[in-house]
């Protein structure tokens, strides 16, 4: 249902103090449940504006009580009874009241609220949320000509240069631990490496001027 604007909108002044902080008779009980069920079935308009009538004075003094201040506490007003008129329909009368029922809407709203102050949702709109934006064509091109570059470079390697530099940078090994591996001695492993980063610049140094 959608919620009635010329009823949630009502003058603080409509409120009338004499009802705030009273007991509920056995009769106002059961006519306010009544009303209630009203808003459930039907949607009843007339029924809304007299529960609003009714709880408003108190519910707004339970909020103002419970530490909010008063710009606060009339829009956890409004959103109390915009929730009444949307939940009606889960209202069950034997197991509260309609004075219970609302209250505890309201005391939810009032946590919900204390929560969103103290922990405030960040922005969507913050740069720092954004994702990285995608690449241009151009840089994309770019960036898979230096991959295939690189598989190039290291295909013109020897099997045993390649097995060194595997061993090194991505498996971290030492050149010590990589002739024991391999079970040569460390001078081999060493000049292998030399030789490998030699190729290596020779071919990637020769595809970035072709690039130019």
């Amino acid at each position: 249902m959608k919620a009635p604007g010329n009823v949630i909108g009502f003058p603080r002044r409509s409120f009338g103090r004499a009802s705030a902080g009273r007991s509920e008779p056995a009769d106002a009980t059961d006519e306010m449940s009544d009303r209630l069920l009203a808003v459930a079935e039907h949607g009843d308009r007339a029924a809304f504006a007299v529960l609003f009538r009714h709880f408003g004075p108190r519910v707004r003094a339970y909020l103002l009580r419970a530490g909010g201040d008063a710009g606060r506490v009339d829009d956890l007003l409004q959103e109390t009874f915009a929730a009444v008129w949307r939940k009606a329909g889960q209202y069950d009368s034997r197991r509260a009241t309609a004075a219970a029922w609302i209250f505890a809407i309201a005391r939810n709203r009032s946590i919900d609220a204390f929560r969103r102050e103290r922990r405030p949702e960040f922005d969507r709109q913050d740069p720092a949320f954004q994702p990285d934006p995608q690449p241009d064509g151009e840089e994309t091109l770019a960036t898979r000509e230096r991959a295939e570059s690189v598989r190039a470079a290291l295909a013109a390697l020897s099997e045993e240069q390649r097995e060194v530099l595997r061993l090194s940078f991505y498996d971290g090994e030492s050149y010590a631990a990589i002739a024991i591996r391999l079970g040569i001695p460390v001078g081999t492993v060493k000049s292998r490496a030399r030789l490998a980063f030699r190729r290596l610049r020779a071919v990637l140094g020769g595809r970035r001027e072709e690039l130019r």
